[in-house]
């Protein structure tokens, strides 16, 4: 068994069972971004049996936690048709792995972008519109102890999404300057504006469509892209209503799951 395999096992056990897992640093390191990627895929062909592709998310998008984790550049998870959760919808606490939410603009996308050199003009001629999103991340990772490639190996630390219903065109969008409120259970916990994504969504958008395509999994038409966090984090219990408004593009919210009995 490779090394490769046996992280892909721990955090994939990790996920089936609910119980966290130590990090895969252990056998990584916690600077082989690649090795972190083939992680990634082992268990993204285990996804397929399940579900299927819908889209990407884009994490690291924070010049702060990119230093934390010591990266100079984003990272990448892939969105399954099963993580997507309906606008004002209910998330069963029993899907989820220590649960945090942080509220994003949404690309959906019109054209396919099959080169790894597109442009900056040809990735904005894609854009078909912009909706806001809640992204739902989860660690498979114990108390969230992870760098660089725990985090790519599991996935970009991804969990669910949901996007809201006020789709717009990305002209009509003040992509730097559109403030976001977050708020659970009715207190405003995060605060941010479209700048805060990697300076621009649309700059994350660009670097992520020339990446995939140049993984050889391209962005396709009709695909959910999520750019990036406007603002902080924010950790949830069972039971909690989060609620997310987006200047230009509306709200947009989702409710967590009590536990089982």
């Amino acid at each position: 068994m490779t090394i490769y395999q046996e992280a892909a096992d721990r955090i994939w056990h990790a996920r089936l069972s609910g119980t966290p897992c130590a990090p895969i640093r252990d056998l990584l390191g916690d600077s082989d971004v690649d090795g972190a990627y083939r992680v990634q895929e082992i268990n993204t062909a285990r996804r397929l049996e399940e579900s299927r592709i819908v889209g990407a998310k884009i994490g690291l998008t924070s010049k702060v936690v990119q230093t934390q984790l010591g990266v100079h550049q984003p990272d990448y998870g892939l969105l399954f048709a099963d993580m997507d959760v309906l606008n004002g919808g209910t998330v069963a606490w029993s899907e989820l792995h220590q649960p945090k939410v942080e509220a994003e603009i949404a690309f959906i996308m019109g054209r396919d972008i099959l080169q790894a050199d597109a442009s900056s003009g040809e990735v904005l001629a894609a854009i078909e519109y912009v909706v806001p999103a809640l992204e739902i991340v989860g660690s498979r990772i114990a108390g969230w102890d992870i760098r660089i490639t725990d985090t790519i190996a599991d996935n970009a630390s991804s969990s669910h999404f949901v996007l809201g219903p006020s789709a717009r065109r990305v002209t009509k969008v003040d992509m730097l300057n559109c403030g976001m409120v977050l708020s659970l259970n009715g207190d405003e916990r995060s605060k941010g504006q479209g700048r805060a994504c990697l300076g621009s969504p649309v700059s994350a958008l660009i670097w992520l469509a020339r990446t995939m395509a140049a993984q050889g999994r391209p962005l396709q038409a009709g695909q959910v892209v999520l750019s990036g966090a406007l603002g902080p984090m924010v950790a949830v219990n069972p039971g909690d209503r989060c609620v997310a408004h987006i200047e230009g593009l509306g709200e947009i919210s989702v409710d967590f799951g009590e536990t089982s009995a």
